[in-house]
């Protein structure tokens, strides 16, 4: 899950990258809402692997 996350958040930047920038003036808007849904689902995706990742000792 943490994989996906890191690459739906590596398209946002990419996104956010064209968007912001100018280059695609039309999609500037849905590269800031991508951008920032990623970039929470990520954060989410990195805190379950980081918590979930660990089994306490028997």
């Amino acid at each position: 899950m943490l994989t996906w996350a890191l690459a739906f958040f590596i398209i946002a930047i990419i996104a956010a990258v064209f968007g912001f920038g100018g280059i695609a003036a039309a999609a500037t808007s849905i590269a800031q809402i991508l951008f920032f849904i990623f970039l929470v689902l990520f954060m989410i995706a990195l805190l379950f692997g980081l918590l979930g990742g660990r089994t306490p000792p028997v």
